[in-house]
């Protein structure tokens, strides 16, 4: 037993020094390699971004290319709403944001069937079907919804409310 002991003893012994030469070769490999690759490469990231080496090119390009927005205004609406008496009316004003101005004859020439879709669903809105910010949210999303369909393509990209009177 004794032998086994001297054996393991001996092998316990050679074998300490090797996992203290590992870490330092470890930490030399972080110190020395890693470390300065990753300034380098933060470094090199700084600098793509600041514009230095062309980063700012395409940022720029991109600025340059600012379409104008494009706005349309419709006709007034004026409409009595339903309901019980007393009877209550709507009064509307209505731009659209367009996505480009070659859309602007596309939309006159669909006009009559907007015209038609607003004027229906209008005249079937009630007084409280109009109240608070979830009532206009309600509106827009309709309007929208009715673009799309006289239009058959999303050539509008907003319904902007200028005027709205419920009496």
């Amino acid at each position: 037993m004794a032998a086994v002991d001297a054996d393991i003893s001996e092998e316990e012994a050679g074998e300490e020094p090797a996992p203290a030469k590992r870490r330092l070769a470890g930490k030399v490999l972080v110190l020395y390699v890693v470390l300065p690759l990753l300034l380098i490469g933060g470094a090199g990231a700084g600098v793509y971004m600041s514009g230095i080496l062309g980063g700012g090119e395409a940022e720029e390009e991109t600025a340059k290319v600012v379409v104008e927005p494009v706005f349309y205004d419709m006709p007034d609406f004026l409409v009595n709403l339903s309901g019980p008496p007393p009877q209550h009316y709507l009064k509307m004003r209505v731009a659209l944001q367009l996505a480009d101005k070659e859309s602007v004859p596309r939309l006159e020439a669909e006009m009559p069937r907007i015209l038609d879709g607003f004027q229906t669903f209008l005249r079937e809105l009630r007084p409280e079907d109009l109240e608070g910010s979830q009532g206009m949210l309600n509106l827009k999303e309709e309007l929208m919804r009715r673009l799309l369909l006289a239009t058959q393509e999303p050539i509008v990209k907003d319904v902007l409310f200028k005027e709205i009177i419920v009496q």
